[in-house]
């Protein structure tokens, strides 16, 4: 063996090293600068990727990725499998020649650290659909190849969704549950004639999704290019509202009229007292079973195309989950009803292979049958720090006592408040445990959290992007339990100050991150 050959070795083993523990930042795409309302997939989140690469950090966790419905929240969207279409960057339909800046047209003056979605979604629809009209024209014959290529390899989802999002503008936005009978329960005959009669707004919603897609694999690459690896994330549950359900109906739990003969939702916890009704469907897991778990083996690849690892969200649903009676007003009067457990994953991994890049959203009521489906598997669970420091007696979160590396330890979630704003609604006893814990005056909290975080012995360390922007509650993404005003935090371009990267990048080293 030459000298080269022993320092390429030594290189590469030190790499591997490094990839025991790394680091990275929770931030939705929503969130990041942009001129349009909502950030998007353009300049902004390039910026983001470079202030990642700049801090060695080397993951970048997001929200779930499909277009929202009522309430905006991106764990209620039309589909399991689809894109935002409000992510998708004018700039970047600029440079294709699809957008002009004269399309911009007189733009509403946004607020630069809250998304409206109201008429963000009216003004980037506008947009979408103007350029959506100068593809129908273009002269790109490349773009329009990659387009007709979009179409047929993702055609077992995008057919189902783009002409489920026409019959709902045909229908004035109604759940398909009002729509009539034909289309409710429609045959092959009948879909195939109503893609025929709507086919104008069935294209805009293959060129949306061909957009959305085209951009997002750009953006992964460039992270790819920048050693920062993407944490996707989906809901284990999918909207009643949705093209799974409306196309799916023997995946889930309905009475012959296509409604909810029970729903999801979990028992009181932390968050709420009489526990959250999310009301979205369950699945009928025998169905499942029979097909051999085909959708979700589906729904994991598909996933995984757009991210490297992927976060499910309630996990220990798959153990067992809490089903509430379609008609009940909260979660109080539900039950524990058996998931499918092992034979889900046996199946997935069959298919998509043994090593899962899955993290385990094991917060709540966990027991240990969900410890043991989450550890057979290999799959990290979470570790939360509020948790740990608001409970003098939950000794699962805090760092000292973790019994596994193979975890990921956050300051917070997109559920918790901000580390600041939570910090300053604790009682006093909490607030002196957390200085003395830290040996610090608490003036600066959220940093002395995301230290806790990277001098853990988790292998991954993740903190919202409000902690390392030290804001509070203002800056809150989601409140659960709240159906309104969520999900619209925003940053600025200056609030990522070469300072604040400069912080990032010596506390990434000075714990081997």
């Amino acid at each position: 063996m030459n000298n080269v050959q022993i320092m390429e070795e030594a290189k590469a083993a030190e790499e591997t090293k490094k990839r025991e523990r790394v680091s990275g930042i929770l931030v939705h795409p929503t969130s990041f600068p942009s001129p349009y309302g909502i950030g998007d997939l353009g300049p902004g989140a390039y910026d983001f990727i470079d202030f990642l690469a700049g801090a060695d950090q080397h993951l970048w966790q997001v929200l779930p990725l499909g277009p929202t419905g009522f309430g905006d929240s991106p764990y209620q969207g039309f589909s399991a499998f689809a894109g935002q279409p409000l992510l998708v960057s004018p700039d970047k339909l600029i440079e294709l020649k699809l957008l002009t800046k004269e399309d911009l047209g007189d733009m509403p003056d946004w607020d630069p650290t809250k998304v409206d979605y109201g008429p963000a979604i009216e003004y980037k629809t506008s947009l979408l659909k103007k350029a959506w009209r100068a593809f129908y024209h273009t002269p790109d014959k490349t773009l329009l190849e990659e387009f007709e290529l979009f179409c047929e390899e993702e055609k077992d989802w995008l057919d189902d969704y783009t002409l489920f999002m026409a019959c709902k503008d045909y229908h004035e936005g109604k759940c398909w549950l009002e729509w009539e009978e034909e289309i409710l329960n429609p045959t092959a005959e009948v879909k195939a004639l109503w893609r025929e009669k709507l086919a104008e707004s069935i294209h805009y919603y293959s060129f949306v999704q061909f957009m959305f897609q085209k951009q997002w694999i750009e953006l992964r690459d460039y992270a790819h290019e920048k050693d920062v690896e993407i944490i996707g994330d989906i809901p284990i549950f999918v909207a009643l509202d949705s093209a799974d359900v409306w196309g799916n109906k023997n995946l889930f739990q309905l009475d012959s009229t296509g409604h909810p003969t029970s729903v999801a939702g979990v028992p009181p916890d932390y968050f709420s007292a009489t526990g959250q009704l999310w009301g979205n469907p369950l699945y009928d897991w025998d169905y499942h079973a029979e097909t051999s778990y085909e959708w979700w083996i589906a729904r994991i690849r598909r996933q995984l195309t757009l991210t490297d690892y992927l976060r499910i969200d309630h996990f220990r649903g798959f153990e067992a989950y809490w089903a509430v009676p379609a008609d009940e007003e909260t979660a109080i009067n539900g039950k524990w009803v058996k998931g499918p457990c092992e034979e889900l994953f046996v199946a997935i991994a069959k298919e998509l292979g043994d090593d899962l890049p899955i993290l385990a959203e094991d917060l709540g009521i966990i027991t240990p049958e969900v410890e043991h489906l989450r550890d057979t598997f290999g799959f990290p669970g979470m570790k939360v720090l509020q948790f740990g420091f608001g409970d003098m007696d939950d000794h699962n979160y805090i760092p000292h006592f973790y019994t596994t590396t193979n975890c990921v330890c956050y300051t917070g979630t997109h559920d918790n408040d901000t580390t600041l704003g939570w910090y300053q609604t604790q009682p006093e006893e909490i607030r002196d445990r957390i200085r003395r814990y830290g040996n610090t005056d608490g003036n600066c909290v959220s940093l002395d959290f995301i230290r806790f975080c990277m001098a853990s012995v988790a292998k991954f360390a993740i903190f919202p992007i409000q902690d390392l922007l030290q804001l509070g509650s203002e800056a809150r993404m989601n409140t659960p339990g709240v159906a309104m005003a969520n999900w619209a935090f925003r940053y600025r371009a200056e609030d990522l100050a070469p300072w604040r990267q400069e912080w990032l990048l010596k506390t990434t080293q000075l714990f081997g991150r």
